[in-house]
């Protein structure tokens, strides 16, 4: 009997997204058609977190064929057509995919999905973070800020979707790794790459891989100077500074394409970062002062915009140079640290975000996470007042440095624990949201 009720579950599931794939594929949405198909993968998959991205879509068909059950009933009642089979059998698809929703929350789900039973919780929070800002941004932009929209209209779901699993995988991995850092400078790298190549292909002529088919340099002072020299456009600034409040300082080492240029300039230059003075970061001041002054001195004067192009080149091209050398030979990574002047907004306008890295009581000062540190956040005054300095990104690679386990992230009201998980699996799924509309 239990077995027969698993396998009606199962059916129950797989026959929802399928009947609901036809009736998307009858709408003509190709993309929804076979982005409910993929789900099957879950199924398939066994992993535990399905339990909780299924559940939710089942009752969502549920709740669509109701709707659709209503209209068309009311239409053949309306023109005096029969309608009381149409109504039993929209009556049984609805029942049919209540009881996949309700199947996915049983003991016998818990019992066939058994595979990652650790983190599937924050797995499905990553996944479905991913697809709801993902969809939100897709319905409410005038342009498509999906690239599979500039290419085959209509199949943003399937990319959202794609991306939704995407972000579920790696808030695994993030989680249950003992060395975090890697894997961040992996998918970070990842990022960069997919970013570059687009601009690649877009100064190629390749205009639907630019988010508004023209092309912007990618220098991360722009986001300030920017606005100031055009007195408008306010999409980064704004972006940037949502972005802060919600994930503090962690924009500059999780979702900065220039930043995962410098980590790896930094990383493949030496191994352990070497010692420089705390007073390096707020260099950065002055760059910021400069990138301001200098864009509201271009407007003012009203100098042409293909001189403000040219002096925003060459600030960019004196921060490649400092990535490929200042950050090889000190492993360090000088850009972010003491010459990019967002980096400083980050790291001030991050104190007004919850996020923190503490250092518990019983610290010996052995130096360790030190060590680990690419920002220059964790010298001995620093750890000496239990707390990691001003320009801390919240990276995270100093968790597994530490030898008696007394770094952490820290949040109000959560465990140290309860708290990375949370942060991980929210900076995890905002990199799979700019991963997906990640254009110049």
């Amino acid at each position: 009997m239990g077995l027969f009720m698993s396998i009606l579950g199962i059916f129950s599931l797989v026959f929802g997204l399928v009947v609901y794939a036809a009736h998307a594929l009858r709408l003509g949405d190709m993309g929804l058609s076979v982005a409910m198909l993929s789900l099957i993968g879950l199924i398939i998959s066994s992993r535990r977190y399905a339990i909780f991205v299924l559940g939710p879509v089942l009752f969502l068909i549920a709740g669509a064929f109701a709707f659709a059950a209503y209209d068309f009933v009311a239409f053949r009642r309306a023109f005096g057509l029969p309608y009381v089979r149409l109504a039993i059998i929209m009556s049984m698809v609805v029942a049919l995919c209540l009881a996949g929703g309700i199947f996915s929350f049983s003991r016998r789900a818990l019992q066939f999905f058994h595979r990652d039973q650790v983190r599937y919780r924050a797995q499905a929070v990553a996944f479905w973070l991913t697809v709801g800002l993902l969809f939100m941004a897709r319905s409410m932009a005038k342009i498509p800020v999906l690239l599979i929209d500039r290419f085959a209209p209509g199949w943003g779901p399937l990319e959202i979707v794609l991306l939704g699993f995407y972000a579920a995988w790696l808030g695994g991995k993030m989680l249950d790794a003992q060395d975090s850092g890697k894997i961040r400078s992996r998918y970070w790298a990842v990022f960069c790459l997919v970013f570059f190549v687009q601009l690649g292909l877009g100064l190629c002529g390749e205009t639907k891989f630019l988010m508004t088919g023209s092309l912007h340099l990618p220098v991360p002072a722009l986001i300030v100077a920017g606005p100031i020299f055009r007195g408008g456009g306010y999409f980064m600034p704004i972006l940037y500074i949502s972005t802060v409040f919600l994930v503090g300082a962690g924009w500059c080492s999780h979702l900065c394409y220039i930043g995962a240029a410098d980590n790896l300039c930094a990383r493949h230059g030496r191994r352990t970062p070497k010692k420089l003075s705390q007073l390096l970061p707020y260099v950065r001041v002055a760059t910021l002062f400069l990138s301001i002054a200098l864009a509201l001195g271009l407007r003012l004067l009203g100098v042409g915009l293909n001189v403000a192009i040219a002096l925003a080149a060459v600030f960019g091209l004196v921060g490649i140079g400092v990535m490929v050398t200042l950050s090889r030979a000190t492993g360090v990574m000088m850009h972010c640290v003491s010459y990019c002047p967002i980096g400083i907004i980050g790291n001030v306008l991050g104190k007004l975000s919850p996020w923190r890295i503490k250092i518990g009581p019983g610290c010996d000062g052995c130096g360790r996470c030190s060590r680990a540190c690419r920002y220059l956040a964790l010298s001995p005054v620093d750890l000496a007042k239990g707390q990691a300095g001003l320009s801390c990104t919240l990276c995270g690679d100093c968790l597994q440095a530490c030898p008696g386990g007394r770094l952490g992230y820290r949040f109000p009201g959560l465990s140290a624990d309860a708290a990375r998980t949370a942060y991980f699996t929210l900076v995890v799924s905002l990199h799979a949201v700019f991963l997906g509309v990640a254009r110049i």
